[in-house]
């Protein structure tokens, strides 16, 4: 007496469910207690590599995924490390170099990964990978 059955137990008339059917279904509620999170961090991530050369804010993003923008940010920097911020950063960056090697100037390579003003894209440029984007260019095509 006072343990559980191990064979069925009625759940309201006609549904049975074992009782592993139970310890299962508990253990899987607590491990996939994250799915939801896990698959909206997923889906920022993958919005922002699909929108990184266009103008986003946290607002934006938080909008899209229909999360506040504060929870938003500290699922994605407890996932990826990193903010959305410093993610788009990183890829704008990424591009830049891959832009600059093929040859396109330094105002076409800035105003298509999404920045506004040449001056703020090589200041930051020049901040990440150490060189300007003229001479990170020369570089580039000396090697």
């Amino acid at each position: 007496m006072g343990q559980r059955s191990i064979i069925d137990v009625t759940v309201s008339g006609s549904t049975t469910m074992t009782y592993f059917q139970r310890e299962l279904e508990r253990i899987r509620a607590e491990v996939y207690a994250n799915d939801w999170q896990i698959r909206n961090i997923i889906e920022t991530r993958r919005f922002l590599l699909e929108n990184f050369d266009r103008s986003i804010s946290l607002d934006d993003i938080s909008h899209a995924r229909f999360t506040s923008k504060f929870h938003l940010l500290r699922l994605f920097k407890r996932y990826y490390g990193q903010t959305p911020s410093q993610f788009v950063t990183e890829l704008r960056i990424a591009k830049a170099k891959e832009l600059l090697r093929s040859g396109r100037s330094v105002t076409e390579t800035c105003f298509e990964i999404g920045f506004e003003s040449p001056a703020s894209f090589s200041n930051l440029f020049r901040t990440r990978v150490g060189l300007a984007p003229k001479n990170f260019q020369k570089m580039s095509n000396i090697r």
